[in-house]
């Protein structure tokens, strides 16, 4: 067993909802053994407020978030990320920067709930789903054997995760 936190960052295109959600989750469900950071491609400069509440109702933090570019953890001096998620099939798709120490990177989209459109009731649901899915996803992840596993199975596993339950599109292709 290894005394290591490894660092995590999600990335979504606006960084305003599902990389929001998911560093928040990580952050909790991981605490001491990962730290979790999230940043868009072309961030929106807000957080969504449906994602905040959400994130309130399920007793995750829901303040102190920010929508921030990528570029913060792309620049010397930035925490090196051991892993790197992208949530949003429009950032998986983009060309990253170069990331210091090569992390390991996956896809794990998950179908924008910022985009639902109907009642209240079905725009809160499809939130609740987005948050579920990545929860699912960052149980999955949190339970490897991180420690003990070498590196391409490592690369398996958290790919793998990105096809659960909820996956959009291109994740479900990935496979």
């Amino acid at each position: 067993m290894t005394d290591k936190t490894y660092n995590v960052l999600f990335l979504c295109t606006g960084n305003s909802t599902r990389s929001i959600l998911a560093e928040s989750i990580l952050n909790k469900e991981g605490a001491g053994r990962f730290r979790a950071f999230s940043a868009g491609s072309q961030p929106k400069g807000e957080v969504n407020p449906h994602a905040l509440k959400e994130l309130d109702a399920l007793g995750y933090p829901s303040t102190g978030f920010s929508s921030k570019s990528w570029d913060v953890f792309a620049k010397p001096g930035a925490p090196e990320m051991d892993f790197i998620f992208t949530v949003c099939d429009s950032v998986a798709g983009e060309a990253c920067p170069v990331w210091i120490g090569h992390p390991m990177t996956a896809h794990w989209g998950v179908e924008d709930p910022a985009a639902a459109i109907g009642t209240k009731v079905e725009i809160r649901r499809a939130f609740a789903l987005a948050a579920r899915f990545l929860k699912n996803r960052i149980s999955a992840f949190i339970n490897l054997p991180l420690a003990s596993i070498d590196r391409m199975a490592l690369e398996q596993h958290v790919r793998h995760i990105g096809s659960l339950e909820g996956a959009s599109v291109k994740s479900a292709k990935a496979e």
